[in-house]
């Protein structure tokens, strides 16, 4: 099926590969396809890095179990237009190249009009190489990945003031980069709320694993407290922890080395991002135990909605993109708080029918193709009147939501 508005074309520029983990760019960019073309612009490797691939038996790719929607194509440049920093009218020329031929896509497919849509700094000079119309920079993690806040990036700030749109998926980001752009939006992460809240059979590899489960599903990374989830395990042994998800950076970090060593502890490692919500129903209480920290202060947990939508109670530390759910959603800090909360959330009452559809309820406001819709309304905006009208006109367009929905803030 055709975009709904296709003679508008939007090149992605993605830090991702369309095979790597299914992230928020696939998300996002698979529901825009519905309104305009779209070009997922692959990253492109260094010279050495080229050359290393060269050499290297076929790459094997990941099975999300999603092809590509019609109105998406995949551009992989020429390993010949390698990135490279000399000289410099060589990598200008390869970088203009690369450009000219992801909007080539577009333009045989009859767009007219041309979006620019950034997911990370260091894409700012596409702005400067090639003609378009809107140009917009979406903001979904904190790119210092420190643990201790640093100043805002010059490069960074300097693109944000630039763009024509700018989206933010967390408060703290808001509040520290909301104000460089009056054309700034709050778009926070969400759910493909049917796959979550559609039963799905209990997974093979958990059937074994004794009740109660305490459980989380995503990547397994340093910014999760282990010493608090290793603490938790060595006290409740009657409980089992399950960890669903890729290990990222925990070679040699000793910490999850004693918690993978618990005999409570089960690790079933990275899972197809449809067998997701199948694990999810199936685990008693779900979490989200996080370091406490200035980079956590500016996340927003992408498997916070789907926990929900799940219908699961919810654990998690006190970070700032959860305070404002701790209606539907137990916080805790200490071990002491942590074991007083699973413990609540594993009685009867906290998976009541009643307790199951509020936290659906929620849920259900953050599902994707609401919060993308909201994205395709501010670049139709930005477009111009006529294709404002003419989004107006969507068939699939959801009415209850609007410019003005509380799913976003004006910064």
């Amino acid at each position: 099926m055709s975009p709904c508005i296709a003679d508008v074309g939007l090149i992605a520029f993605v830090e991702d590969e369309w095979e790597g983990p299914w992230m928020v760019p696939h998300q996002i960019l698979t529901r825009l396809s519905r309104y305009f073309h779209v070009v997922w612009s692959s990253p492109v490797p260094s010279l050495r890095q080229a050359l290393y691939l060269s050499l290297q038996r076929p790459r094997q790719l990941v099975d999300h179990g999603f092809a590509p929607k019609p109105g998406l194509t995949i551009y992989r440049p020429k390993r010949w237009l390698t990135a490279t920093g000399r000289p410099h009218f060589f990598a200008e020329w390869t970088e203009r190249e690369r450009l000219r031929r992801a909007q080539q896509i577009l333009l045989a497919q009859g767009c007219r009009k041309t979006i620019l849509y950034v997911w990370r700094p260091h894409f700012e000079r596409a702005i400067d190489l090639i003609p378009h119309d809107v140009s917009c920079y979406h903001i979904e993690d904190e790119y210092t990945f420190s643990e201790m806040e640093k100043p805002l990036d010059e490069v960074e700030a300097r693109l944000i003031s630039r763009v024509d749109q700018v989206f933010i998926h967390s408060p703290g980001l808001l509040e520290k980069k909301g104000q460089l752009n009056p054309q700034t939006l709050r778009v926070p992460n969400g759910v493909d709320y049917h796959a979550y809240a559609t039963p799905h059979n209990e997974p093979a590899d958990l059937k074994t694993i004794p009740h109660p489960r305490i459980g989380y599903v995503g990547r397994i990374k340093t910014q999760l407290n282990l010493s608090l989830l290793s603490a938790l395990a060595q006290r409740h042994r009657e409980w089992s922890f399950v960890f669903v998800g890729p290990q990222i950076g925990l070679d040699g970090h000793a910490t999850f080395q004693k918690l993978s060593h618990m005999p409570n502890v089960y690790f079933l490692g990275s899972k197809p991002v449809r067998m997701l919500p199948a694990y999810t129903q199936h685990l008693d209480v779900c979490m989200l135990c996080y370091e406490m920290n200035d980079y956590t202060k500016f996340i927003y947990p992408l498997k916070l909605h789907e926990y929900l939508a799940s219908g699961r109670p919810v654990v998690g530390s006190p970070i700032r993109s959860l305070l404002e759910f701790a209606q539907i959603i137990r916080l805790a800090r200490t071990i002491d708080e942590w074991s007083q909360a699973l413990h609540d959330s594993l009685a009867p009452a906290a998976s009541s029918v009643s307790q199951v559809e509020a936290r659906r309820s929620v849920a259900s406001q953050y599902d994707w193709n609401r919060l993308v819709e909201l994205i395709a309304h501010a670049l139709c905006d930005r477009l111009g009147p006529e294709y404002l009208e003419r989004f107006e006109q969507i068939p699939f367009r959801d009415q209850t939501v609007t410019p003005v929905t509380l799913l976003y803030d004006h910064a």
